[in-house]
């Protein structure tokens, strides 16, 4: 019989990390909206981010993706970061008039989208250069 011999428990190994942020760039055309939202819808699931909160932010995304697309100059840019418990958005193009709040009347078919994102997003506003809008959500910690 041989001498007994210790063996070291086998290391676990963490889950890999993904980063979580992710940067878009397109010429501005109205279909690139819908991608831009199936984009978005993959990383929120891939990060955790689930139910009304990731449908809030996916509106925000189609919002102010749609308002470069549609008033913006040059190609567009989308970036989003979740660093830890929030998650910002960004859009940039090259038009150097900032986006700007405004009150629809109820006739008007369009003109509502950042006041979507004023009443969704924890905070919004736009770069010193008028170039980039952006909003943040706070996203609570999961319970175990």
């Amino acid at each position: 019989m041989s001498p007994a011999t210790a063996v070291a428990p086998a290391a676990t190994k963490a889950p890999p990390q993904t980063s979580r942020a992710f940067d878009l760039a397109f010429t501005p055309a109205p279909p690139l909206v819908r991608q831009a939202r199936r984009i978005t819808r993959a990383f929120l699931r891939l990060w955790n981010v689930n139910g009304e909160l990731a449908e809030n932010i996916v509106l925000a995304v189609s919002e102010l993706v749609t308002n470069a697309v549609e008033h913006g100059t040059g190609d567009v840019g989308l970036r989003i970061q979740y660093p830890d418990g929030e998650l910002r958005i960004e859009v940039t193009d090259d038009n150097p008039a900032p986006a700007e709040l405004r009150h629809a009347d109820d006739e008007e078919l369009s003109g509502r989208g950042l006041f979507l994102i004023a009443v969704l997003a924890r905070t919004w506003g736009v770069s010193d250069d008028g170039r980039t809008t952006w909003c943040v959500f706070r996203v609570p910690a999961r319970r175990s």
